[in-house]
């Protein structure tokens, strides 16, 4: 189940095994044995990485979740930001590292007294 998920996403976003298992920092071949569920259970540090790259919510791997659909359009307000960002030459790669990076911060943030 894992595998086939993983393989529909990663193909939606055009993304080819090569591409995604660099993307996430995997190895192709380990990414490939995922996908042809010759193996089955993958760790959780694996599936943070791919989910990752793929924008998905951990949970859709893991408690057989649907793969969230776009619920809404971005707001004027967002599709300005990304224009902005896209005309400063940001890459898609740059801005993802940006996010995961934001991500990591706000779980290690130390509680304010």
């Amino acid at each position: 189940m894992i595998g086939k998920k993983v393989k529909q996403l990663r193909m939606e976003q055009g993304l080819t095994l090569t591409e995604l298992a660099d993307k996430a920092g995997v190895a192709k071949s380990y990414l490939s044995s995922i996908e042809r569920e010759v193996q089955s259970n993958p760790s959780i540090h694996f599936l943070e990485k791919i989910s990752a790259v793929l924008g998905v919510p951990l949970e859709t791997f893991i408690h057989n979740q649907p793969i969230p659909q776009p619920q809404e359009q971005l707001d004027e307000g967002w599709l300005s930001l990304v224009r902005e960002a896209m005309d400063s030459g940001i890459s898609k790669e740059e801005f993802a590292e940006f996010l995961e990076y934001n991500k990591w911060r706000n779980r290690h943030k130390r509680p304010e007294n």
